[in-house]
């Protein structure tokens, strides 16, 4: 006779000692468990909800300037250091992890129109109003000695921009033509012209570090290698672009920023249209720069805001504004993407998180694991109708508000009517334009 016993082993439920977390035996057939889509549907949204309540993204912010901060550079090797110029000629070295100014120097007379930093971090240049190009030292001078550059061009005009070479000791600067310097001559050793008065910034390719772009005051964006003795090729746009940026880990793709409050993603190969338009700004882009991982990018607006796009999404996923927050000039992504830097018209320059809800400092391995779990769950109902509003929704300003509305309202118009001549014209005679190809004007070779 057969005698049925349940069997059961000690080493699957006892725990080893009392410290080790209880043993559950689980089995994981679905049909044993009906309601688990449910379940995380619920988790979901209040993951998405308790995001949304933790979204503290401000940090930090730095004062001492006495004007508009107009120009920042990140340092190449520390990221605890940040530069930043103001409109009344002086610079200012910051520690961010102290937030507080280690340094002053009185560069230039008039605006610092732009800075960076040597790709070896030993000395930083800059140009301003005063028609000049100044390299200095990154350490501060020693007791008793005075804050002199190590080296100053003066130029025939004013420079409106500054970008080095990656890798070699070569550097950009533009202003009524684009030209090429080496740090050991006082003149250029190229220069580019294509019919144009003046451009008002120049970057260097980070990849194919021998291309460079630059926007010009035509409403064009020029392309060149260092190599050629003229301008591969320029796009003319119906408005005005204010400066651009590659994208560092795709060697083909620039963002340009543009007047028309929108920004426009290209493929250098490809300038007929661009691969994507960004919308959300109300008011002229003014600076854009990218994630090290390039994949998202965060740009600066005259609307008093700042945005985070990812690079193949036309609308933003965050925005940032304080009340204090005036206009703002500049904005910077910091090396070790996690943090956002923002210079503004009221001499502030405004620290943020990239990920408003990030919580900062070490974390446990359980808080590691409840982050991850929540984000998957987030990602897996990202769709449904509760949980993407929430996702989406964000607190702007009335001002903002109305502003964005009265667009719409224009935009829907402007719609209506191009629809309404096509429905009374010759069949074909009013042609569809797209979006993308809208913004276009020509492309020369």
């Amino acid at each position: 006779m057969k005698v049925k016993v349940i069997s059961r082993n000690p080493d699957d439920y006892v725990r080893e000692t009392k410290y080790d977390i209880q043993r559950v035996p689980r089995n994981y057939d679905p049909t044993l468990h009906p309601f688990e889509v449910c379940r995380e549907y619920t988790r979901a949204l209040n993951a998405t909800k308790l995001d949304r309540v933790f979204a503290k993204p401000f940090l930090a912010s730095l004062d001492g300037h006495r004007d508009g901060v107009n120009c920042m550079a990140k340092h190449a090797t520390s990221l605890a250091t940040l530069l930043s110029g103001s409109c009344d000629g002086e610079v200012k070295v910051w520690n961010l992890t102290k937030h507080e100014c280690v340094r002053t120097l009185q560069a230039h007379e008039g605006f610092v129109r732009g800075m960076v930093v040597r790709f070896c971090g030993t000395s930083f240049f800059t140009v301003g109003d005063d028609k000049t190009i100044k390299q200095w030292k990154m350490e501060a001078p020693g007791y008793g000695e005075e804050e002199e550059p190590i080296n100053t061009i003066l130029g025939k005009t004013v420079f409106t921009g500054l970008d080095h070479h990656r890798e070699e000791g070569l550097f950009a600067t533009c202003g009524q033509q684009v030209d090429i310097w080496d740090e050991q001559r006082s003149s250029p050793i190229r220069s580019f012209t294509w019919g144009v008065d003046s451009f008002s910034s120049v970057h260097f390719n980070p990849v194919e570090t021998e291309l460079l772009a630059s926007c010009a005051s035509d409403r064009s964006i020029v392309l060149y290698d260092m190599r050629e003795s003229t301008p591969l090729k320029k796009v003319i746009m119906t408005m005005r672009s204010n400066t651009l940026c590659w994208n560092p880990m795709e060697a083909y793709y620039f963002t340009a920023s543009n007047e028309d409050y929108n920004l426009y993603t290209y493929d250098m190969r490809y300038l007929e249209k661009p691969i994507m338009v960004h919308m959300d700004h109300v008011s002229a882009v003014l600076d854009v720069d990218y994630s090290p991982t390039g994949k998202e990018f965060v740009s600066a607006s005259f609307d008093k805001t700042i945005r985070i796009f990812p690079k193949d999404s036309d609308r933003s996923r965050e925005v940032y504004h304080t009340k204090r927050m005036q206009h703002v000039i500049c904005v910077k992504w910091s090396a070790d993407s996690k943090y956002v830097l923002s210079g503004s018209d009221e001499m502030n320059i405004r620290l943020w998180k990239a990920n408003a809800s990030e919580k900062l400092g070490v974390l446990s391995l359980r808080e590691k694991q409840a982050i991850n779990y929540n984000q998957k769950l987030r990602e897996k109902f990202q769709y449904h109708p509760q949980v993407r509003r929430i996702t989406k929704h964000r607190h702007l300003p009335k001002a903002l508000h109305h502003q964005r509305k009265e667009l719409q309202v224009m935009k829907e118009a402007r719609r209506r009517k191009e629809r309404n001549v096509r429905k009374h014209s010759k069949p074909g005679s009013v042609p569809v334009v797209s979006e993308k190809e809208k913004h276009i004007v020509a492309v020369l070779e």
